[in-house]
């Protein structure tokens, strides 16, 4: 039983370093296919913090508070309807009002018991 531990544990051990070997060997063949090092590319988000200003970019594309504001007034203008956003708000104020009877039925059942 212990030989046969010791050689799973073995066998694990050897093909996570294969895994390893591998994945390096695919990060190396990558930075030989671009061609040539470019430190804009390493990273697909960046997030930096200078001096209290926050600066985003993704794919090498800066991401501004102006452009989300753009896009919000952009949806907002559209006004796109959804079926099911609007089935949603439906059964939410329909649930709502149920809930709101079922508590002011109580509280005066609970006053009636009172007097």
């Amino acid at each position: 039983m212990k030989l046969y531990t010791l050689g799973a544990v073995g066998i694990v051990l050897l093909m996570f370093i294969c895994v390893l070997f591998g994945m390096q060997q695919a990060n190396s063949g990558i930075h030989k296919m671009k061609g040539y090092e470019d430190q804009g590319f390493q990273s697909a988000v960046s997030i930096k913090n200078e001096d209290g200003n926050m600066e985003a970019s993704v794919l090498g594309q800066n991401i501004t508070s102006h452009d989300l504001d753009q896009k919000k007034q952009q949806l907002e203008e559209i006004k796109a309807f959804n079926l099911l956003s609007s089935i949603g708000k439906g059964v939410a104020d329909t649930i709502s009002s149920l809930a709101e009877k079922g508590v002011s039925l109580v509280g005066d059942i609970i006053e009636e018991k009172e007097k």
